[in-house]
């Protein structure tokens, strides 16, 4: 079926920043409407200790990529890119050696990124950001940027990796905004801390096991207590917004 690509909507659009979650009536409409900014984010399936889901990542990107989103005002969020490189797959290295963890070899992960990119060009977005929220995607997502930066300049397009987003976690940034926030912890060694707990709590606490967790009197993590959790998940948002933040100042810098 090859539908008229000027047909007009027939209803009114969907109010998400998540192209997955729109018609390709709402994207071109958008597209339309200035939305020709695109953000790829990439996240993992990973093992993350005892308590928290392998899409810790995922889960974390769905509520910072359409803080970011609505906060640039003019960008859509693609499909969030669950597969990263996460170790050598055999024999396993890395996060490999922890059952759930799926891996992509470094040249699979640039390709895929690329097409990405390429497809979202191709429909009209001028401005592709790039952000991850693990540490092994940060390096691909560079150079996929570089790579096709120089490609797209004559026809006006431009792609971006955005750091900055990853350095929430990277370079004491994440312990300093805790303790603005009243929270000290002391590092357990489970791949896991109070940010990330509450910002996951925010989107689901299932994700972080809330139930099964207080059943035991394991409700807390880093020697800080994750109840009340209304308490926790109003922190998680406060990160969210917080990341959000200072992730749209680096796109914005970016594009000068």
């Amino acid at each position: 079926m090859t539908p008229d690509p000027n047909m007009p909507r027939p209803i009114d659009a969907l109010d998400s920043v998540f192209i997955e979650e729109l018609t390709w009536l709402e994207v071109r409409d958008a597209l339309r409407a200035g939305k020709t900014t695109a953000i790829i984010a990439t996240g993992g399936v990973e093992q993350n200790g005892p308590y928290l889901a392998t899409g810790k990542h995922n889960y974390v990107l769905r509520a910072t990529t359409e803080a970011i989103a609505r906060k640039l005002g003019d960008a859509l969020v693609a499909p969030i890119v669950a597969f990263v490189p996460e170790g050598d797959i055999a024999p396993p290295s890395g996060h490999m050696k922890y059952p759930g963890t799926i891996s992509l070899r470094q040249a699979t992960y640039k390709a895929l990124l690329t097409d990405i990119a390429e497809s979202l060009r191709t429909h009209g977005f001028r401005r592709v950001v790039l952000i991850g929220d693990s540490g092994g995607n940060q390096q691909g997502m560079k150079e996929v940027a570089a790579e096709l930066s120089g490609k797209w300049a004559a026809a006006g397009a431009a792609i971006h990796f955005i750091p900055e987003y990853y350095d929430f976690y990277n370079s004491g940034a994440l312990s300093k905004w805790m303790e603005s926030q009243g929270v000290r912890e002391t590092d357990e060694g489970h791949h896991d801390n109070v940010a990330i707990t509450a910002m996951m709590m925010a989107v689901d606490p299932g994700a972080v096991r809330m139930k099964q967790r207080r059943a035991k009197g394991k409700f807390s993590i880093n020697g800080v207590a994750l109840d009340p959790a209304e308490k926790t998940i109003a922190l998680g948002r406060r990160a969210i917004e917080h990341r959000a933040t200072v992730t749209v100042a680096a796109i914005r810098k970016a594009g000068r």
